[in-house]
């Protein structure tokens, strides 16, 4: 039996910790608060989540400039079949999705979502004025934008200022070590996270897990980390009042994160691919009752230049394969019905093929959403493709994104959109 002044590795490690942060940051005389924190950390992981039937965003980016004309085909379209005709699709190549439309092959799993109601494209979305530049564009797309004005803050750092006030640093997960401007906010919020690392688990590291500080080498089922943490601490009293809690609220966020993966189970088979883990990851962490309202993930490796057939098949092969199953284990957990999952990319292809058999950065492109209830499979209307009506060769855009994020803002997570987006548009009706 342990004896009552024996600590575990990873209770020594958190006092270690703030007791570090201590010797820097304080005097002497409030030395006791050092027992303080070490007690308000381990508060923190018996607190009770309250928040299981909370309603939570997915986002999903589809980084690089997804094509989206080979993604969602026009069928019989003859100025497709003539403005591709080596990566053009044909009629029996495409997964019907209705009369009009059909999926990439790679798609196919997608095709069960839709008769079952839980997948819905919209097409032609963009913005006035787009910019071809990975950077700039992704950032429009990060912050809501107008393409000419630079802000700092993203659309759901102001989410989390408006609707999100005192909530747990945990209300934000990114699977990956890189935050995204989108949540960027006046109060620094949200947690990242290593994605999965294939063939073994990793770490559950704090700010500094990249120099050896603060790890906890105690792996996970779904092998994930966490990386990096902004926001301050729910903690409240005056002996705490003084000191940074960036460095205390990753500790404990690790914790919680590495034992919610350990404890919840999933019931889907996932592929091996590191978005299909990924997502395997989130179902977890919503499965065993995390308090996030917002996770985000992306998948890279759109940038189609050259060569584009087989890359642009085995990525959509994950995103369907990966997505169906996320949504069969969200539906097994009995989650499915409280989850919506919002997929984008920067900006779609051009309408016409290269010489390198790819296709350059475009326009508008598809949104998709995955959820419980989504009737309509198609959001809409399709862009059109004669030469006359496209913009220097790119797709005109027919929903400005801020329409979507409108939606998603006020309808699912009931916050203000037009206080967050800082202007008002016009809501994309989805359900």
């Amino acid at each position: 039996m342990m004896q009552p002044e024996l600590k575990t590795r990873r209770a020594f490690l958190r006092q270690a910790m703030v007791g570090g942060a201590l010797s820097w940051t304080v005097p002497s005389f409030v030395a006791g608060t050092w027992e303080a924190l070490a007690a308000a950390s381990e508060a923190a992981e018996r607190v009770p989540i309250r928040d299981r039937e909370s309603r939570v965003l997915v986002v999903l980016q589809l980084a690089g400039g997804n094509d989206g004309l080979n993604t969602v085909v026009p069928r019989g379209n003859d100025h497709y079949r003539r403005a591709r005709p080596r990566l053009g699709l044909t009629e029996s190549d495409l997964v019907p999705l209705n009369a009009e439309l059909g999926w990439h092959p790679s798609l196919r799993a997608w095709r069960g979502l839709v008769d079952d109601a839980h997948l819905a494209v919209i097409p032609g979305v963009g913005y006035p004025n787009p910019n071809r530049s990975h950077f700039r564009s992704m950032e429009i797309w990060q912050t809501a934008s107008e393409a000419n004005r630079f802000e700092r803050e993203g659309w759901l750092g102001r989410y989390f200022d408006h609707a999100c006030a005192g909530a747990d640093p945990t209300v934000g997960v990114n699977v990956g070590r890189q935050m995204p401007q989108a949540f960027t906010a006046q109060t620094p919020t949200g947690v990242a996270i290593d994605g999965p690392r294939r063939g073994r688990g990793a770490a559950m590291t704090g700010m500094h897990g990249d120099d050896g500080v603060m790890s906890d080498h105690e792996s996970t089922d779904a092998g994930s980390t966490v990386a990096e943490l902004a926001g301050s601490s729910t903690v409240r009293g005056q002996v705490l009042d003084f000191l940074d809690r960036t460095e205390l609220d990753a500790r404990v966020s690790s914790d919680r994160i590495g034992a919610v993966l350990k404890r919840a189970a999933s019931r889907a088979e996932y592929p091996a691919t590191t978005l299909a883990q990924s997502l395997k990851s989130v179902a977890q962490l919503i499965a065993g009752g995390m308090p996030t309202r917002v996770y985000y993930l992306s998948q890279g490796g759109y940038d189609t230049h050259a060569g584009q057939a087989a890359q642009h098949a085995r990525l959509l092969q994950e995103l369907g394969d990966a997505t169906a199953a996320f949504v069969r284990d969200l539906k097994a957990q009995g989650h499915l019905d409280r989850v919506l999952l919002m997929s984008f990319s920067e900006f779609g292809r051009r309408v016409a093929e290269n010489g390198s058999g790819g296709t350059d950065h475009g326009a508008a492109g598809p949104m998709f959403l995955l959820g419980a209830r989504l009737p309509r499979a198609v959001l809409g209307g399709y862009p059109s493709l004669a030469p006359g009506t496209l913009l220097n060769g790119d797709l005109k855009f027919g929903v400005d994104f801020r329409s979507v994020y409108a939606a998603v803002l006020e309808d699912w997570l009931g916050a203000p959109a037009e206080k967050v987006l800082g202007r008002r548009f016009e809501k994309v009706r989805w359900t």
